[in-house]
């Protein structure tokens, strides 16, 4: 039997020849979650000009320097409706926050600290600084100061600074089109009353989450039965795909026909069979410019293959630059020792009060159960020929989105 392949190398070969898609422009409006292709940099400086960083009077700071001081009011300088004169010795301009500091003026004076003697003058109790809550021109950033780097995943903290960059459209990554196609018989739509020898189809429905969670598009073609013709022109309706994932088939048995008709549609066989448990029977390949997933039927072997393998594939595609995904934690219970496949076990995590993340496995870890992958909060990675471990032990972990 043909040795199976590591899941180390296999991740490399899923990634390799791997470039960014290409660059479109969207809305402002729109770039949430998007991926820049692009560095922005600012086209003005924040603030443009000298504003006030407070309510108050816009004045000489040599005229506050001692008290008593009286000044006279000869204007006002909303936000937005900047004062047009120039401000003289023994004057000052009511000024609010963020308008800009009239000609003359050097400091503001809080209206806190003024008493008001008439509508045209006003009394300083307060002295103040050259400089005084006034914000520089260029405080924030300056004109042409590049401040979001490509490959850059956009929040609502870097989408609100790309709109003071005063950017309207952004330079982003197409979204990746993931085609998903579930095989098998026995598989049912939820929600249609399933007859007991049925089974609810579940795993296109976590593979579209994590697809459209990573900034992907799904094509969803729904559910081929156990027929070759049928998956053929469910292939065919995937062309135009970036990637297809493929759910169930992917082993050796009588029914099991997605690497044979795959590659009766042209598709470059990769590798096939894996290391790692769950997940074993994986296929991948190209298929034209299509990178093709063949993943496992049982739902958490699935599941956990798209973790491993789709994931980074679509963060490839959208140019994000790829991250460790092992943490470092301390078995909460004991484990066996272990064969000669990689291991994935569903753990719960928790942190103790020195901060160690602690993982404690499920006694039960059937690739079937899903219950017990929507608990968890990790995957412990076992690797080939682990030692028995006791709890203490450190270890290896991937922390579930």
């Amino acid at each position: 039997m043909k040795e199976l392949l590591p899941v180390e190398e296999a991740i490399r070969r899923v990634l390799d020849g791997i470039v960014p898609l290409e660059a479109e422009a969207v809305a402002l409006s729109a770039g949430l979650g998007r991926v820049l292709a692009a560095p922005l940099a600012a086209r003005r400086s924040q603030p443009p000009r000298d504003v006030s960083a407070m309510d108050g009077y816009a004045v000489r700071a040599a005229d506050v320097a001692t008290l008593p001081t009286k000044l006279v009011v000869i204007g006002t300088a909303p936000a937005g409706h900047p004062f047009a004169g120039l401000i003289g010795p023994g004057e000052t301009v009511r000024i609010f926050t963020g308008a800009v500091v009239p000609e003359g003026a050097d400091a503001i004076l809080l209206q806190e600290d003024v008493e008001r003697l008439s509508e045209a003058r006003i009394a300083a109790r307060e002295i103040v600084r050259p400089g005084q809550h006034i914000r520089r021109r260029g405080l924030d950033f300056e004109a042409g100061a590049e401040l979001l780097p490509a490959g850059l995943r956009l929040d609502m903290r870097q989408l609100a600074l790309a709109a003071a960059l005063d950017h309207g459209t952004l330079p982003v990554r197409r979204k990746p089109l993931v085609a998903i196609i579930a095989t098998g018989d026995e598989l049912v739509p939820p929600g249609s009353g399933a007859a007991e020898d049925s089974i609810v189809a579940s795993n296109s429905y976590g593979i579209a989450g994590l697809v459209q969670s990573l900034g992907g598009d799904v094509r969803d073609l729904g559910i081929v039965a156990d027929d070759k013709e049928k998956l053929a022109a469910a292939i065919d309706a995937a062309t135009g795909a970036d990637i297809l994932v493929t759910l169930g088939g992917a082993s050796v048995g009588d029914h099991d026909f997605a690497q044979e008709v795959l590659t009766a549609r042209g598709m470059e066989l990769g590798f096939w069979r894996i290391a790692m448990r769950p997940g074993k029977p994986l296929i991948y390949g190209r298929l034209g410019a299509m990178r093709v997933l063949g993943l496992p039927g049982n739902p958490v072997s699935s599941l956990v293959c798209s973790l491993l393998f789709l994931r980074p594939l679509v963060e490839a595609m959208l140019g994000l630059a790829p991250v460790e995904p092992l943490v470092r934690a301390r078995l909460g219970g004991p484990l066996r020792a272990n064969d000669s496949r990689q291991d994935y076990l569903r753990a719960n995590i928790a942190v103790a009060a020195d901060g160690t993340r602690i993982a404690t496995p499920f006694e039960r870890q059937d690739s079937s159960m899903l219950s017990t992958f929507a608990k968890a909060g990790c995957l412990i990675v076992r690797p080939p020929h682990a030692q028995a471990a006791i709890a203490g032990d450190p270890c290896d972990v991937i922390i579930l989105p």
